[in-house]
């Protein structure tokens, strides 16, 4: 295949579309630090009305929106429980103990996602020789869990017994819009169990920059503040807003595109000798994948379909991600999975010396 490269890295690597670059030169804008942008409000308003909170906060990313998320939530020496793979505790920068002085407990789950019997007696006890557990964090869909959809029955479940010990909930929603894609739930119906929830602009909906923290007005509030302690109050963002508004409006049915695009990379990687779905069944747009020693690294495997026009992540020795999004069509995801059936060890071994 001739051309540019094909990007499945991530689905951050996205670039605006011609509407959504339309949408954002004529954007109305203002400063938002002063609360006059009105765009930005716009998009507050929209994002909280769709997860039936009464207040949003816009922010420059995910990683910001979970850590105020955190901070909002706990004090120093709290205990935040959360998955041993989840984002907030492998891929935030330490920030739960960093920002918040928090401390993690992290549990593996069931393929990565956390039940209710894995933290029924997770509470620790009211004495003065540990830390006071105050908040369960989820995450939906699951990254590492390869972009599974937590089961909504699960969550309720969780939600349900932290409130009865006094415990906050914060969803890490992310990737929430393909849960609601995948699932037929609606973006509400699954925050209503939590009492903040970010949501991601810049992944499957294809904004260039931007995530939203949404809560009781209060919180949101309060979260204001965190905001402009992490260095996140910007100006005239108004332009990004648009771009996360034109998201909302016209990126969020599409994304059942990039779920059976996943599905046609990963038919092809359970096709192919020496591969295998690492995470299980693929849900929505993120295939992991195993690469067998006999086939070579990970490394040389994303050497190789580098050297067909093809860029996957390489994410541990023997682990790869490919993620579909708004600029991978069908007949490219064609032949990404054209190409992975292709693949041999000679072929692999060959790329060697060029990776």
């Amino acid at each position: 295949m001739q051309g540019a490269m094909m990007d499945l890295r991530s689905d951050t690597v996205t670039r605006p579309t011609p509407a959504m670059r339309r949408a954002m030169a004529e954007a109305e804008v203002g400063d938002d630090v002063l609360g006059d942008d009105p765009t930005i409000r716009a998009l507050e308003r929209r994002t909280a009305e769709l997860l039936g909170k009464e207040a949003s906060v816009f922010v420059p990313s995910g990683t910001m929106a979970n850590q105020i998320a955190i901070g909002l939530h706990t004090e120093p020496g709290d205990e935040v429980l959360c998955g041993a793979r989840s984002h907030v505790y492998v891929w935030e920068g330490g920030g739960i103990a960093r920002l918040s002085g928090a401390t993690a407990r992290p549990f593996e789950g069931e393929g990565g996602l956390m039940t209710l019997n894995d933290l029924r007696e997770a509470i620790r006890p009211d004495d003065p020789h540990y830390v006071r557990t105050r908040l369960v964090c989820l995450e939906n869909t699951h990254n590492r869990a390869g972009g599974r959809v937590h089961p909504i029955a699960e969550m309720a479940a969780i939600s349900q017994w932290a409130r009865a010990h006094d415990l906050r909930m914060h969803l890490d929603g992310a990737r929430l819009m393909n849960a609601v894609v995948a699932s037929g739930v609606s973006a509400s119906e699954w925050a209503q169990h939590f009492d903040t929830v970010s949501l991601c602009f810049s992944k499957g909906l294809g904004a260039p920059v931007g995530s939203a923290l949404a809560g009781s007005a209060e919180t949101i509030r309060r979260a204001r503040r965190l905001r402009k302690l992490l260095g996140g109050g910007m100006r005239q963002a108004g332009i990004l807003a648009a771009a996360a508004l034109h998201a909302l409006e016209n990126h969020v049915e599409r994304l059942a595109e990039d779920h059976a695009n996943a599905q046609r990379i990963a038919e092809a990687v359970v096709d192919t000798e020496g591969l295998s779905l690492e995470s299980g069944p693929v849900e929505t747009n993120l295939i992991w994948i195993q690469v067998d020693p006999s086939l070579g690294t990970a490394a040389e495997v994303a050497a190789y379909l580098r050297s067909h026009g093809v860029l996957v992540s390489v994410l541990g020795a023997q682990v790869l991600r490919a993620c579909t999004h708004l600029d991978v069509s069908e007949e490219q995801a064609e032949h990404a999975a054209d190409l992975i059936r292709r693949i041999e060890p000679a072929m692999v071994s060959a790329m060697t010396l060029v990776y």
